[in-house]
């Protein structure tokens, strides 16, 4: 049941996310933090841990979506872009 939970919990994020973006628009360093839920600044090895252990949770082979681990992935991108390049 908390696992059920903790899904809805991440797909209400990422939904919230996909709202608020701009339309046209990629997604956004701070959605991309909100969605693997670290902080300003992080380094590549935690935002590549942030990111493993969510996926582990929203993939489709664990009970999620190709959508929540599409947007999981893009959040990954995202910040490593900004902080490697």
């Amino acid at each position: 049941m908390s696992k059920i939970l903790f899904l809805a919990g991440i797909a209400a994020a990422l939904y919230w996310a996909w709202r608020n973006a701009s339309v046209g628009s990629g997604m956004s360093v701070t959605e991309a933090r909100r969605i693997l839920e670290i902080e300003d600044g992080a380094d590549p090895e935690r935002i590549l841990a942030a990111h493993r252990r969510l996926i582990a949770k929203v993939h489709p082979d664990s009970g999620g979506t190709a959508e929540l681990a599409a947007r999981v992935n893009q959040a990954r991108d995202v910040l490593l872009k900004r902080t490697i390049g």
